[in-house]
């Protein structure tokens, strides 16, 4: 077995534990909010009756039919059972729908509000961070408390700020939902101009943010580069200075592409109060909804979805720079 197996078997082990933790965590916090979600089901159910045996039957009909009523340790392995086999189960509160079939319909919206936005606000933030740390001067003192001025503000904050201005007080844009209420999801000119309409609020607010982040780690990494010895060395060997700059900020963006890669992993449960805040019919508005109706099977399918993208996009990020990093390479050799 050579170190670069060696490596990926380690860290495989290490992540199905935490994969395990994650499970259990997943299973178990839900249950742990106050309340019995099958009385608030029941009592919508059983209005207008009378007979209280009825309504009895009821509550235990559908505490049976949930699995409730059966103790944690058996709830947990019947749980891991249907989850091996692909069922996440049945949503509560939009009984009998199934809880895939809302994630389904759930992560188009997601990602198509997150992607997009974190690599416009990765790309526009870099090239803004790599000029400032370039040319300095008066670019660089204005972009510099700008742009840690605006990685500040939360993005909710930002989104509870643009929705008042530009939604309620200007009415450029709609306040809430993923289009027009009134529209069926259709594939025409109109759906796509409200689709546009609706994004275009929570898609700023997390843009803008993301700039500001990616704009002051991109200046800072860029000065470190450019003090570095090599850039001297290479200026004493009389290199084109266009040259020399272009080593600088390829190296200032490896951990750049580390962070877009991270970002790109995590982006289902990224910025999950904005969509809240929008009422945009992603992840996070779903993942709200469920918390207030104790929706168990949907509160662990929506931290079930993101616990496993997380988890993914770190190990894929490591067993790519166990292969292209010469420092990690290192380690490997030195452990076998």
């Amino acid at each position: 077995m050579n170190a670069y197996t060696k490596y990926f078997v380690k860290k495989s082990g290490w992540y199905l534990a935490t994969l395990l933790v994650a499970l259990v965590l997943n299973f178990l916090l839900p249950r742990l909010i106050e309340g019995n979600p099958v009385s608030t089901i029941a009592s919508q159910v059983s209005q207008g009756m009378t007979d209280s045996d009825s309504i009895k039957k009821v509550y235990e009909n559908f505490m049976k039919e949930f699995g409730i009523d059966k103790p944690l340790i058996v709830q947990f392995g019947i749980y891991l059972k249907h989850l091996f086999m692909g069922d996440l189960g049945t949503s509560f509160g939009l009984y009998p729908r199934k809880v895939s079939d809302i994630l389904a319909s759930a992560v188009p919206w997601t990602v198509g509000l997150q992607l997009p936005a974190i690599l416009v606000g990765w790309i526009l933030g870099n090239v803004l961070g790599a000029v400032a740390a370039y040319r300095k001067g008066l670019f660089d003192k204005v972009l510099f408390p700008a742009a840690l001025f605006i990685n500040s503000i939360p993005f909710f904050t930002l989104a509870i700020m643009m929705l008042y201005l530009f939604g309620i007080t200007l009415k450029w844009f709609p306040i809430s939902g993923g289009y027009d209420f009134q529209m069926a999801p259709h594939f025409s000119l109109e759906f796509i101009g409200s689709v546009i309409r609706h994004h275009t609020l929570p898609f700023l607010s997390i843009v803008l943010v993301t700039i500001g982040g990616q704009a002051i780690g991109m200046r800072e990494m860029s000065i470190y580069e450019l003090n570095a010895d090599y850039v001297l060395y290479s200026k004493l060997l009389g290199i084109r200075d266009s040259r020399v700059a272009r080593y600088v900020f390829k190296n200032a963006m490896l951990p750049q592409i580390t962070g877009l890669a991270l970002s790109l992993g995590t982006m289902v449960g990224g910025s999950l109060i904005c969509e809240i805040v929008f009422s945009y019919p992603g992840i996070g508005t779903w993942l709200f909804t469920a918390i207030r109706q104790l929706d168990y099977p949907l509160i662990s399918g929506c931290t079930l979805l993101i616990a496993l993208t997380v988890l993914l996009a770190n190990f894929t990020i490591e067993m790519i720079y166990g292969i292209v990093d010469p420092r990690i390479k290192a380690a490997q050799m030195e452990e076998n």
